[in-house]
């Protein structure tokens, strides 16, 4: 007898459009400075700037410097969604329809931070971004036998979330101890989140909801986020390792009974480590690997909690870094990002230009 299964995998998820802005680049950084021999020095002009390739690693900022750091990043990523209706006669030969949707997402963001050095442990910043996004999706009708594919394209363009952060560095790496910066960084919803773009529910055949489709793709994830973390430099001449552990907490909004009503986006951990190499006194290199670990987002209408994604996301890539000093106040770095699970952007390029003054 014929057993009728149904597999369904949504093209979009209510969840998506938040994972995507807790995935996209935001690797902000401070370059680590190595001296002679055996000798370390913080933030020293004379010595050699490592690139550091992720959020929030390096020594804080001098005091009374203040640092303009333009960025601009491309992350491009691919993903296929299939969704199948149909009847398995044996466990290799299935009978039905089977969809099958491409989606193509090129997101650009420009971004300036400002840093400030109050003491010789205390550092300040604020980051501005600026995306414009764009989605190609290629798919067939859902459940449909048609050949023919349809091709559709949204976008979106406007200021990103703003971040304020705060980082205090508590050991002076004496000792044989490595440099530890603790740093609380908070990110508000002043880009335009997912549920305040046009949206529109995907449904099956039999009404079910499987998906969310965007009229406009979102800027902002809408909520506000804090995150605290620790982040841990060890010269070891000449190279300098480093590594970093946060946990980002999501506040939970009232979106209307429409949006589902209550949403509490997954908190995120987040740890990354790796290492840098200084080949001259101007130029260096690093290596590194960032991990993401983002919880189940939930809904609440009507005292009834659900989950919009079920198992945990998990986002890894792996960066390299190269940097060059230009002037005694200026530096030149650009990392490359290579996505190593399913989730995370194919790829991702990142140029940065901090100048000191």
């Amino acid at each position: 007898m014929h057993k009728k299964t149904r597999w369904i995998i949504p093209v979009l998820t209510l969840a998506a459009p938040m994972l995507a802005a807790a995935a996209q680049v935001d690797r902000d950084s401070t370059p680590v400075s190595t001296g002679t021999a055996g000798h370390t020095e913080p933030n020293d002009n004379s010595a050699t700037d490592i690139a550091s390739i992720t959020a929030d690693r390096g020594i804080v900022t001098r005091p009374g410097r203040f640092t303009i750091e333009p960025s601009f990043s491309h992350a491009y990523s691919n993903s296929t969604a299939v969704a199948v209706e149909g009847y398995t006669v044996i466990p290799a030969l299935l009978i039905g329809l089977i969809n099958i949707s491409e989606i193509q997402r090129d997101i650009f963001v420009g971004a300036m931070s400002l840093k400030y050095g109050f003491t010789s442990k205390l550092e300040a910043a604020v980051r501005v971004p600026y995306l414009s996004i764009s989605e190609d999706l290629r798919e067939r009708e859902i459940f449909k036998g048609t050949p023919v594919d349809t091709l559709r394209e949204s976008s979106g363009e406007g200021l990103g979330d703003v971040e304020l952060s705060v980082r205090y560095q508590l050991t002076d790496g004496l000792g044989g101890w490595p440099y530890i910066i603790g740093a609380m960084r908070v990110k508000a919803p002043t880009g335009e989140g997912p549920y305040d773009v046009e949206r529109r529910v995907i449904e099956g055949d039999d009404g079910t909801p499987i998906g969310v489709e965007l009229g406009d793709r979102p800027t902002g994830t809408g909520f506000w986020a804090f995150e605290p973390g620790l982040s841990f430099i060890y010269p070891s001449d000449p190279a300098v390792l480093f590594g970093n552990l946060s946990y980002v907490w999501t506040l939970k909004e009232e979106q209307g009974f429409e949006n589902g009503g209550t949403v509490d986006p997954g908190d995120i951990v987040r740890f990354g480590f790796g290492m840098g190499f200084a080949f001259n006194d101007r130029t260096s290199f690093s290596l590194g690997y960032d991990h993401s670990i983002i919880r189940k987002t939930t809904f609440e209408r009507n005292n009834d909690l659900f989950a919009a994604n079920f198992d945990r996301i998990q986002i890894g890539s792996l960066s390299f870094g190269l940097s060059q000093r230009l002037t005694r106040a200026t530096s030149l770095s650009l990392t490359v990002s290579i996505g190593v699970t399913e989730n995370a952007p194919n790829s991702e390029i990142t140029l940065k230009l901090p100048i000191s003054l």
